[in-house]
């Protein structure tokens, strides 16, 4: 929801969003059986799970593959004493219809729960033990993490008599990647020393000696492996390095942010502001004045404007816990609450247009109301609590907004919006009842009050069509595409623009003879955003309401992919820049928008010094749903394109990809004692080893040396901030260059 404040930008200011970069663990995992006691024979279920932090998702395994994130998998250790029937089962996930990847998926909050059924075979069974492959995402943070974990399921006891095993004849197999199968009923144990055997949706057999990531070794010694991406042996076991990296860090905290709710507050200060030009809030500053002036003592003043302040905050502190992450995860993937606030957002659009008056039960406000007869501090207590009662019809619609925004943010934003909020409201109020005189610098009610009110229903009916769309996309209605979406909105600004010139009255409304400076201006500024609107129904990508609006997948005529697919190429061919190797990998490995460069940490390397360019490290993953924002949003601008393609030498290293890597690369890594056997599980070792990092997107740019030349960033959705990034970096290399060359007196 920061982008329905963001369409408030007459009132409100942009949100700012920013990220931080630890290194996290989201999720945990905990292992079980069903049952403690098993005959020989039957069948019991192992339960796995995840507790997943706020704020957190993470990925089940029954959507499609191919789609784009990563499903879980599940890879189990062979063993003759059991046998595997069919392949985990998610318990309850939530589907949601993602925007990026332009499909359903399936995801788990706060808990993730999978059963996998096997078979016991004989008393031998002592438990099963294998590795879970997982991927948690968070849309606050902008960060997709990919992780493995080990677990070893036992405690179980078997009764009845052993059953013999009869042998079956398999073929080896190779393994390349994890194979997503139809589950099936059974999967017999093979004698093969190494066998892929699929067993359901998102999972894989294979012996830990050979494909799996495990502390032993193969019987055969890599060759090179100090030579791939910039490690250092410090040990052998069984004829396999030992590997560390020195950090590319000079600082282990370089690249940490805080969260910054400044934005948010301010966004907040403004929408206070802005519900004081209503008719329910500004004809009660008069009332308040004259209260003080006749009944109340002075030094009472701020006590009432204190009490303002605290009802609110209060308020922001008994919604905070339903209004964390879990609850912005729920209105992603959940149709009833997305209706709810379409149905919420036209009913006040409708009472702001004069059709009706939304109010409080007259019994709760009258009863509040006779407790502000009442002498001292509780009466003052009670009188503030009225005006916060009253103007409910005007202040409700911003206040719902601002705690809608704050779903997913951390949980103190809904209280820090509410004491922001409260504070434009209240400060007015106590300045102008202890200094009365100003209250001939306001100007007097009238007819104005009510055309604010009504602007502010045009807007409320434009912004509740989100909320259907929501639903409608995550449900494939198909009723609210991006076209229609785009022709409602323009008839709903027009209409706004021709009442702002006085060609519309709604009750309420006074007559106008002639029209202010002000309506002029913002009539102009409604009519421009028409105009602006109206090249998206022909393709146009209108990327500023790209979060208000249905994706570009939903319109007939897709502008901005037609422009991308004839759009110019990148680097010329790599291969024929001077000293620059052809990329290892470039057959599955691919960069956006024409643009040229590594997937192999040496390689890359190797070109920026023959080029004389710095370095730009990309950690990224298929299945990061904000590396593909940053590709789409950001890297497409033209500025971005052609910093990344003129002033760099271009790295990504793919955290998710699961390409079995030859023997000779593998290696055992010194972070965490585990054998490195796929392109994934490297360039991970890699980013936590070298970067102190474990999320994506997560951006460095190093000098010919391995220094990073300023602070790493992670997910930076405003383009003039990740050009600054990359000037930044490419200043910081030239200024390094210059320096070399004089040191050697040149």
């Amino acid at each position: 929801m920061r982008k329905l404040i963001a369409i408030l930008s007459i009132l409100l200011l942009p949100l700012a969003a920013t990220a931080q970069f630890t290194m996290m663990e989201p999720a945990s995992w905990e292992e079980a059986f069903a049952n403690s006691e098993v005959e020989v024979g039957a069948t019991v279920e192992v339960v796995f799970t995840a507790s997943i932090d706020d704020g957190w998702y993470m990925y089940s395994n029954d959507f499609d593959p191919d789609l784009g994130p990563i499903p879980i998998e599940f890879t189990y250790e062979p063993n003759a004493s059991y046998e595997l029937i069919g392949g985990p089962k998610p318990i309850k996930p939530k589907k949601k219809y993602d925007e990026v990847w332009e499909g359903e998926v399936s995801i788990f909050f706060s808990k993730a729960e999978f059963r996998q059924t096997i078979k016991v075979l004989n008393k031998d069974f002592k438990g099963i033990t294998g590795m879970i492959s997982y991927q948690v995402c968070s849309d606050e943070s902008g960060q997709c993490i990919p992780f493995d974990y080990e677990f070893e399921v036992g405690g179980i006891t078997v009764t009845g008599e052993a059953k013999s095993i009869p042998p079956v004849e398999s073929t080896p197999t190779p393994v390349e990647k994890p194979v997503v199968n139809t589950p099936t009923e059974s999967t017999p144990e093979s004698s093969a020393p190494v066998e892929t055997n699929p067993l359901g949706n998102g999972q894989t057999l294979v012996p830990v000696e050979e494909g799996g990531e495990t502390n032993e070794a193969p019987a055969t010694t890599p060759v090179a492996a100090e030579q791939t991406i910039g490690r250092k042996v410090i040990s052998y076991e069984e004829g396999v390095p030992v590997v560390e990296m020195e950090s590319f860090l000079t600082d282990p905290t370089q690249g940490q942010e805080k969260i910054d709710y400044w934005a948010y507050m301010i966004a907040a200060f403004l929408a206070g502001l802005t519900a004081l030009l209503t008719p329910c809030v500004f004809p009660m500053i008069p009332l308040t004045v004259s209260f003080f002036t006749n009944k109340g003592k002075k030094s009472h003043v701020f006590f009432y404007g204190f009490s303002i302040i605290f009802i609110y905050g209060l308020f922001g502190a008994i919604v905070a816990p339903f209004m964390g992450p879990g609850m912005a995860n729920h209105l992603s993937t959940s149709w009833l609450p997305n209706m709810i606030f379409f149905a919420v957002f036209i009913v006040f659009a409708l009472s702001f247009f004069g059709l009706f008056e939304i109010t409080l039960p007259n019994k709760l406000v009258n009863k509040i109301d006779q407790q502000s007869d009442r002498k001292g501090l509780i009466g003052v207590f009670f009188m503030a609590f009225t005006l916060v009662l009253v103007s409910f019809s005007c202040t409700g619609p911003l206040v719902g907004a601002l705690l809608v925004e704050a779903a997913g943010g951390q949980r103190l934003k809904p209280i820090l919006g509410m004491l922001a909020f409260s504070s434009a409201f209240a400060i007015p109020f106590t300045i102008f009842a202890f200094f009365p005189g100003l209250m001939k610098s306001l100007p007097k009610s009238g007819g104005w009050l009510n055309s604010v009110k009504v602007v502010l229903g045009f807007v409320e009916l434009a912004l509740a069509f989100k909320f259907f769309s929501i639903a409608d996309l995550a449900y494939g209605w198909g009723l609210l595409d991006r076209e229609i979406n785009l022709a409602i909105w323009v008839t709903i600004f027009t209409l706004l623009g021709f009442y702002l010139l006085g060609k519309l009255r709604l009750p309420g409304d006074s007559k106008l003879e002639t029209i202010s400076v002000l309506r002029l201006v913002l009539s102009i500024i409604t009519f421009t955003f028409v105009v602006y609107l109206i090249p998206g129904m022909f393709g146009a990508p209108l990327k500023a309401l790209s979060g208000l609006l249905p994706p570009s997948t939903t319109h007939d005529f897709d502008l901005q992919a037609m422009i991308r697919d004839g759009g110019e190429g990148g680097h010329n061919n790599i291969a024929d820049l001077e000293g620059c190797e052809e990329p290892l990998y470039a057959d599955f490995l691919h960069f956006p928008h024409g643009l040229s460069g590594y997937f192999a940490y040496e390689q890359a390397l190797e070109c920026a010094r023959a080029q004389g360019k710095p370095l730009f490290i990309d950690f990224t993953g298929h299945g990061c749903v904000n590396c593909r924002k940053m590709e789409d949003n950001v890297w497409a601008e033209k500025p971005v394109l052609d910093r990344l393609r003129e002033d760099f030498v271009i790295l990504a290293l793919y955290v998710d990809d699961k390409t079995t890597l030859d023997e000779s690369m593998w290696y055992i890594s010194a972070h965490d004692g585990k054998l490195k056997t796929t392109l994934a599980r490297q360039n991970m070792d890699v980013e936590l080893q070298r970067a102190n990092n474990n999320a994506q997107p997560y951006y460095l740019i190093l000098d010919h040396n391995e220094k990073v030349l300023v602070d790493p960033i992670g997910y930076t959705p405003e383009v003039s901030k990740f050009i600054q990034y990359l000037d930044q970096g490419k200043k910081a290399f030239e200024a390094q260059q210059k320096e070399t060359l004089a040191d050697q007196g040149q």
